[in-house]
């Protein structure tokens, strides 16, 4: 079988990369790097099909350097090791690995000497982040690279320039087909590749119209993985966007979700923001939340997102306040760090313990001490003047003033 268009068309030259201008270009430091002949172990790292596996390609023929191809998830040590020996042979080599996140430990220990003593440069390439997916040792030895999604220029630049190639000799096709392809690629270059190559082949007279197009897909694709960092990340767009009372943007994370169908993601996440996010501004939303959350249960997709949709909407709008967290958090770390000391005898189960039993009083409240003396002026609550919360702290400002 013949490869891929997007294989084809694969650039062998950083000159011809498109995307990445704060890399690539005059005065940029990958474009340095080939000026001045040099090359140092790094990785690469962004959404697929933006372009890592062609800077890497395109460092290795730009530089005329020798070098192999290796995936952490394919290869074998073996395989590994003959390019070790190859590097031995010739004095160096350049390895270049995709899926480097999944590199395993007997990889790692025969390949981090090879890195310290500059037998081999390796190029690594992954969609996950390297500050949390690749072993230290290994990153340490490597600079890191992050690319960056591609705009809809260039997508339109390189589908202009595939249609003009020789793999797709004949075709016919308008600037509104074009464009069609270019938004339902989600900025990956390969996929709008591949897009048009199937629509290509898929027609009789070599004729790519949008109909013929969204007959092979009329939804935009995005990078999310559902077992990687992208769906972390969508995950984490979604509590800050509520978190910052952004509606439009809360409602746009929760869409991609929905679109992937991961609702137990959205629940866990969402009864997260719930407790630490809005927390005693508005205590009603845990209820709510779990209401709709029953109902999301009960109707299933495509009706859950009208539910989720709804409490989405209020979570954004609702006041904040993340005082109650914050303070027990403060009251765990004292317990880690040892800031605790022993109950006073009153608050022991014993008796005769001298407690005073606050019902007994009016307005159910008795001075005495709860806190242990070694920590007894402790404040860990710290109220905001906001939603609910503004009863609250009412009460608390009240009691203070009880307690002095």
């Amino acid at each position: 079988m013949s490869k891929p268009l997007a294989l084809k068309l694969a650039p062998t030259s950083l000159n011809d990369v498109l995307g990445q201008d704060h890399l690539i270009g005059k005065g940029k430091i990958l474009t340095n790097l080939v000026k001045n002949k040099k090359l140092f172990s790094m990785i690469l790292y962004g959404p697929p099909g933006i372009g890592k596996t062609s800077i890497a390609n395109a460092l290795v023929h730009d530089l005329d350097v020798r070098y192999r191809m290796l995936n952490a998830t394919v290869n074998t040590k073996k395989d590994l090791d003959i390019v070790i020996e190859e590097a031995k042979m010739y004095g160096e080599i350049v390895l270049i690995m995709d899926e480097i996140h999944r590199l395993n430990k007997d990889k790692q220990d025969i390949l981090l000497p090879c890195l310290e003593s500059g037998l081999i440069t390796l190029i690594g390439m992954t969609t996950s982040n390297p500050y949390h997916s690749i072993n230290p040792a290994i990153r340490s030895r490597c600079q890191l690279f992050e690319l960056h999604e591609l705009d809809s220029s260039a997508i339109l630049k390189g589908l202009k320039k595939a249609i003009k190639s020789p793999e797709l000799d004949g075709i016919k096709i308008d600037d509104k087909s074009i464009k069609l392809i270019a938004k339902l690629s989600g900025n990956d270059l390969r996929y709008a590749y591949n897009l048009l190559e199937i629509a290509y082949y898929s027609t009789d007279d070599k004729k790519v119209t949008e109909e013929v197009i969204k007959s092979i897909n009329s939804k935009p694709v995005f990078f999310s993985d559902k077992n990687g960092d992208g769906h972390y990340d969508v995950l984490s767009g979604l509590q800050k966007s509520i978190r910052g009372s952004d509606v439009d943007a809360s409602l746009h994370y929760l869409a991609r979700l929905v679109t992937e169908g991961d609702l137990e993601s959205i629940y866990r996440r969402l009864s997260v923001i719930a407790y630490e996010d809005i927390g005693l501004a508005n205590p009603a939303i845990g209820p709510r939340l779990d209401a709709a959350i029953n109902a999301a249960e009960r109707t299933g997709l495509p009706e859950a997102r009208i539910p989720l949709g709804t409490i989405v909407t209020e979570m954004a709008l609702s006041p904040k306040s993340n005082t109650a967290h914050i303070a027990f958090d403060e009251a765990l770390s004292d317990i880690e760090n040892g800031s605790t000391g022993n109950l006073p005898n009153h608050l022991k189960n014993t008796p005769d313990s001298g407690y005073k039993y606050p019902h007994d009083y009016p307005g159910a409240f008795v001075k005495q001490q709860y806190l242990p003396d070694k920590i007894k002026n402790k404040k860990y609550y710290h109220p905001k003047d906001i939603g609910y919360e503004k009863n609250i702290k009412e009460i608390y400002e009240r009691l203070e003033k009880l307690k002095k």
